[in-house]
């Protein structure tokens, strides 16, 4: 806070000062405590009202005007200390009041109500008159505690409210997590102004550090993991394939195929977070490969390009850590008992065909229903059972060869969570994930379509980094629909021919 120079007086402003910008002086009024008077109850009244209540709901709000919308008498009757008074404005209607708002039509009466308000020394806001108000209502980003408002200095509300909606996007519904913790820790602070100071900066650095201490080898764990799955992979096609050994001289044109689709949908996969299992199951299975043998050429390629993208969105700084550490072992462990499963099922192949195309099918479903919901409001009930969804996730993925970007980010967003940190969450998961439910697919399986593998790994890996940057400049809407019309119409492809052969 600021203190009085010694000789206790304000000093002047100096003489050179201009008044250059906006010149507003923002506040934060503790409506809760105050009395206001809105005078208007039509839809400018109504916008009023709303704004007020949206942000203080124990405000004492009395309303003064002869018409009333129905709309206004529904959302007053909502709390009980805003009054409506319908009558005929009079000057001793702002007798009790410390706030006002004028909300009408009528020029002449607004003119009246400010020399009201005026003369008795009270500041009032009239709406669309800049120039009649000695304060506005600014757009308003609300997260819990934190309150972020906006002003343009009367000049454009729409640039104001174009900002809000910018802003609500932006910050994470977690910054109020983070505040409430700031809160608790600066309550157990003891010591003087400056020692508490300085271990409230300490314990915000994380915020601002593009590398945190904590998380400064984490790019070494995502590289080296990289590298010893792809060895294994590697050492697993030497010594279980003979084919491999030949390739130099004569490469399977299986390999071409799966190559061109790894790309495809992993450039997918990166605009919209979710679809690569599926499609590339979906496409396998239609190519002849068993349900096993399709989620392990997912999960390897997965490795590769999970881990790039996995490291993009950390650089950018895309991951949510409290809720990497709630998925990753549940969804690990969902993913073992899963790849497990289905490879004991290897040998009823010809059973499990069809109900994975089913799974897929269904899948593609969900993925073109989403298309139509993407532009609609987030639940403000935010998802709680984490650890359950990832475990869920997992084992659903493993068995079905994809899902866990429609199952996981899906729900996550739907409850609430912001779009680009549960993207770049999902997707760093996604890679631990994979290799462990490729590794148990690998001791599993005796044998598997290398070509169809090498090519989606490739694929896959050099769509990553392109994807990654992609993911916020592409209309999700018309992919996520094209995306489940190619997937329902491979997996119908699919069951067709099995039922074809049983008939």
């Amino acid at each position: 806070m600021a203190s009085l120079p010694k000789n206790g007086h304000i000093a002047p402003v100096p003489a050179t000062a201009t008044a250059d910008g906006n010149q507003l002086f923002p506040v934060f009024l503790k409506l809760n405590q105050l009395r206001t008077v809105l005078i208007g109850a039509g839809n400018v009244g109504l916008e009023k009202l709303t704004a007020l209540l949206n942000n203080s709901q124990l405000a004492t709000v009395t309303i003064v005007a002869e018409a009333i919308l129905p709309e206004v008498l529904e959302l007053a009757a909502r709390y009980p200390r805003v009054t409506i008074v319908q009558k005929r404005f009079a000057d001793t209607d702002l007798d009790q009041a410390d706030v006002v708002i004028a909300a009408t039509a009528d020029n002449v009466l607004n003119e009246q109500i400010r020399q009201a308000a005026h003369q008795r020394k009270l500041l009032i806001n009239v709406a669309d008159k800049p120039e009649l108000c000695d304060f506005y209502l600014g757009s308003i980003v609300k997260k819990g505690d934190l309150k972020v408002a906006i002003s343009t200095n009367g000049k454009s509300p729409t640039v104001a409210k174009r900002l809000k909606e910018v802003l609500a996007e932006a910050l994470p519904n977690e910054l109020d997590t983070t505040l409430q913790q700031l809160s608790a820790l600066r309550n157990t602070l003891t010591g003087d102004f400056a020692s508490k100071v300085t271990a409230l900066n300490k314990a915000t650095a994380i915020l601002v550090d593009p590398k945190p201490v904590r998380k400064k080898n984490f790019k070494w764990l995502i590289w080296l993991t990289i590298v010893i799955s792809l060895g294994v992979a590697f050492a697993s096609l030497w010594y279980n394939e003979p084919g491999f050994k030949t390739y130099v001289e004569g490469i399977d044109s299986l390999f071409y195929k799966f190559l061109a689709a790894g790309f495809v949908f992993a450039m997918i996969d990166g605009a919209i977070g979710m679809s690569y299992g599926v499609t590339s199951t979906a496409f396998s299975l239609s190519m002849g490969i068993t349900p096993a043998s399709a989620s392990m050429a997912v999960h390897l390629s997965e490795i590769m390009s999970n881990g790039i993208a996995g490291w993009m969105h950390y650089r950018m700084g895309n991951v949510n850590w409290k809720m990497f550490k709630l998925l990753i072992l549940p969804g690990i462990a969902g993913a073992l008992v899963g790849a497990y499963l289905v490879s004991s099922l290897e040998h009823y192949s010809m059973y499990t065909k069809p109900m994975v195309s089913v799974y897929t099918l269904i899948l593609g479903s969900v993925i073109l229903s989403k298309a139509f919901k993407t532009g609609k409001k987030r639940s403000g009930e935010k998802i709680k059972r984490i650890s359950l969804l990832g475990l869920g996730g997992g084992f659903i993925d493993a068995v079905g060869g994809g899902g866990w970007g429609s199952i996981v980010l899906s729900s996550l967003i739907a409850g609430g969570r912001h779009p680009r940190f549960s993207l770049g969450t999902v997707k760093l998961t996604r890679f631990f994930i994979a290799m462990m439910g490729s590794l148990t697919f690998l001791i599993m399986l005796n044998g598997a379509p290398w070509s169809a593998i090498t090519g989606l790994i490739i694929g896959s890996a050099l769509a990553a980094p392109i994807a990654a940057r992609i993911s916020n400049r592409i209309s999700v809407k018309v992919i996520m629909v094209a995306v489940g019309i190619i997937v329902i119409l491979v997996s119908l492809k699919s069951i067709w021919g099995f039922a074809t052969k049983i008939l």
